[in-house]
């Protein structure tokens, strides 16, 4: 499958979109309120990604053609397979260390990291404390949590490292006339502090009151607004698979659906075009990786970690594999240690594309939002495989968080080691 990028148009009606056929087509992006039509043979999909111009204010449109062999539109593997770039051991190391910045004493407070972690409610105080004590044990210097009050207490009381705000609110605790209030409220206390944030983490154990999520929606677009990286894990990936257009279009949005979170939002984001891909309904093991690039694409070009038996990555451009061998205990709780982890590596990959530090970090992608994720998810992998080494079957997830910088730590000596 080759994915080509077309020039810019002001304007959803284009020619020449394609070699193959000149002809008139429509704007085919899914939150566009404009009707796909297939314009040529050798172009099977064709839709519209948009994004913020360098020109505060205009917006553009790419139009982007997915070119699909005969062998993948029969559905055949071989064509998937070529797609991803499964990463080895070595190079997913090589990524790691390139991302890791070094133990400086010159540095000071909050230079390697401040991570807010947006969720926790009265049932859910395990998920954030989870996300955002990961993100310290991995290296980052300061985890905020924002949660609801009541889950406040209760998440202070696992840790006195992070700091909680008991901000958030729930339908059950204001009356109806309060909403308005509460909810200015509620945002003016989060907009003092967002710009201090390398990255936010939206969604571990945020729950789903509507009110709350409310809430949360617009402390997306705050983030947005002021550039700042968000993950999308948990409930946040319930708030935008109902909101699609909360993040499409962000080049620096990363949602980490797990298998059944991915297909709720290919059947919303793709909605009839859930057959393209080999015909099928139901997303085949084969067909995952060119899916998952369409899928990205068609959100806009922000980056996708599909979790499963291969972590697939995507920003729309390439798909990365890691297949590394983690652990059999599926215990709860891992994956937002990986969304912490994402968080961690991918404000610390933005660092080092700012300062233009290393040039060797960017020959995997030039994209520090996808080596962020693979860093992450690689990272996740061995300190499981450590921590059940361990553990075996009584592994929980505070085994896996306890052994997240040793094993980082080893990597990074591994790589370091003359052959």
């Amino acid at each position: 499958m080759i994915l080509c990028r077309i020039a810019s148009f002001p304007k959803f009606f284009l020619k020449d979109v394609c070699s193959s056929e000149k002809s008139a087509v429509k704007c085919s992006y899914s939150l566009c309120n404009h009707t796909i039509t297939r314009h040529c043979k050798r172009y099977q999909i064709l839709h519209c990604i948009p994004y913020s111009s360098t020109i505060p204010g205009r917006q553009r449109l790419i139009i982007s053609c997915v070119q699909q062999t005969p062998a993948s539109i029969q559905g055949k593997s071989s064509e998937s397979k070529s797609l991803m770039e499964n990463l080895s051991q070595v190079d997913a190391y090589q990524i790691i260390n390139a991302v890791t910045p070094p133990l400086d004493q010159g540095r000071h407070k909050g230079q390697a990291g401040k991570i807010a972690v947006i969720g926790g409610c009265r049932e859910y105080t395990g998920a954030p404390y989870f996300a955002a004590i990961s993100a310290l044990k991995i290296g980052a210097d300061l985890s905020h949590v924002f949660c609801t009050q009541d889950a406040a207490t209760v998440i202070k009381s696992y840790s006195p490292e992070l700091i909680v705000h008991p901000v958030l609110e729930e339908s059950y605790n204001i009356k109806f006339d309060e909403k308005e209030s509460v909810r200015k409220k509620v945002l003016e206390d989060v907009k003092k502090w967002i710009e201090r944030f390398d990255c936010l983490v939206v969604g571990p154990g945020l729950g789903r009151d509507p009110f709350l999520l409310e809430c949360v929606a617009e402390i997306i677009q705050l983030a947005r607004q002021r550039n700042t990286p968000i993950v999308i894990d948990g409930d946040g990936l319930f708030l935008v698979t109902n909101n699609p257009e909360l993040v499409a279009g962000y080049p620096l949005a990363i949602l980490t659906p797990n298998v059944n979170e991915h297909k709720r939002l290919v059947q919303k984001v793709m909605e009839q075009n859930l057959n393209l891909v080999g015909g099928k309904q139901e997303i085949d093991e084969n067909d995952a990786p060119q899916q998952l690039q369409i899928l990205a694409g068609r959100m806009g070009g922000l980056t996708i970690l599909q979790k499963g038996k291969v972590d697939l990555i995507s920003d729309g451009n390439a798909v990365y594999g890691v297949s590394m061998f983690g652990s059999p205990r599926r215990c709860g709780g891992q994956g937002d240690i990986l969304s912490g982890s994402v968080a961690v590596f991918s404000s610390w990959a933005r660092q080092g594309a700012a300062s233009n530090k290393d040039d060797t970090l960017f020959r995997f992608s030039s994209n520090p939002v996808i080596l962020g994720a693979i860093a992450g998810s690689v990272l996740m992998r061995k300190a499981a495989s450590l921590a059940f080494e361990q553990h075996k079957r009584s592994t929980v997830t505070t085994n896996i968080i306890e052994v997240l910088g040793n094993r980082l730590v080893l990597i990074k000596e591994l790589v370091s080691k003359p052959t």
